[in-house]
């Protein structure tokens, strides 16, 4: 059980060979719960998009993918807090999960979106080798899933589209994800910090030392 107090702890190495693998019971707990609530959020958004999906679109096709941002939260939100390797991809999985069983216009094909935008994220905290948590990195993984998101909806949904189409939505989604899930888990992570609900991780005592 990892008992680490400071991301700066001089015990532990840097780059790849510090990254803490093991997960403590509290961060499956405090992962479930957020991705519990973010299939909430899912559930509400899957009705709520399609009014502003019918103004975006014919404005200028793909503009849509603007949208895609609050299916994107859970992954990004999940490692900001829990800050473990598999954070982004358990907790977007597993709310996409939520959300089919649950029911929804795309039936099971959302766990396999749930994935992709899941790895999305995560690789891009696999590249800053699970130790920078600044708002730049998580907008980075936010584009990430966006990213993700954007080709796969492509590949499964938009199936023939034209180039016009591909490139606006890809980029759509890349830029909703960061904005969104990037910023908008960031200063979500550090609402909850403040208030010291986290104090039992690192992403919480950062804040709370500020404050």
């Amino acid at each position: 059980m990892s008992t680490s107090t400071s991301s700066s702890a001089p015990s532990r190495p840097r780059g790849f060979a510090g990254i803490v693998w093991r997960w403590r019971v509290v961060d499956i707990v405090v992962a479930s719960v957020i991705a519990v609530a973010c299939a909430a959020l899912f559930l509400v958004w899957n009705v709520a998009y399609l009014g502003p999906s019918e103004l975006l679109s014919p404005l200028l096709p793909g503009l849509q993918g603007l949208l895609a941002g609050p299916w994107l939260v859970a992954g990004v939100l999940g490692a900001l807090i829990v800050r473990k390797p598999g954070a982004a991809l358990y907790t977007e999985l597993l709310a996409a999960v939520i959300s089919a069983l649950v029911g929804n216009q795309w039936g099971p094909l959302t766990i396999v979106s749930g994935l992709v935008q899941g790895l999305g994220a995560e690789i891009v905290f696999l590249l800053f080798a699970y130790a920078v948590w600044r708002l730049p990195v998580a907008m980075l993984a936010g584009a990430g899933a966006g990213l993700a998101c954007g080709i796969n909806d492509r590949l499964l949904w938009y199936a023939g589209a034209d180039a016009t189409f591909t490139i606006v939505y890809i980029l759509a989604t890349t830029i909703s994800g960061a904005v969104i899930a990037g910023l908008g888990s960031w200063l979500i992570a550090r609402g909850l910090a403040a208030t010291g609900a986290l104090n039992r991780f690192a992403s919480g005592r950062e804040v709370t030392r500020r404050v």
